[in-house]
């Protein structure tokens, strides 16, 4: 499943996929398959995501169903 809301956060900080990759610690690629649901990030990753963008991990990473 895609995770439009990890881009859309990311999108309204203006940051691309690099710059955010760059400061979490991760590649492009990384970021790019989080966010087309390719790729289950480690908990330590979603909280790393979560505090650059400001964002609980409710806000991220909570699937409703």
């Amino acid at each position: 499943m895609k995770n439009l809301k990890l881009k859309s956060a990311r999108a309204a900080l203006d940051l691309s996929q690099q710059q955010l990759a760059e400061k979490v610690g991760v590649s492009r690629q990384t970021i790019n398959a989080i966010e087309k649901g390719d790729y289950n990030p480690t908990i330590k990753l979603c909280i790393a995501i979560c505090h650059t963008l400001g964002k609980s991990l409710d806000d991220l990473f909570w699937v409703e169903e």
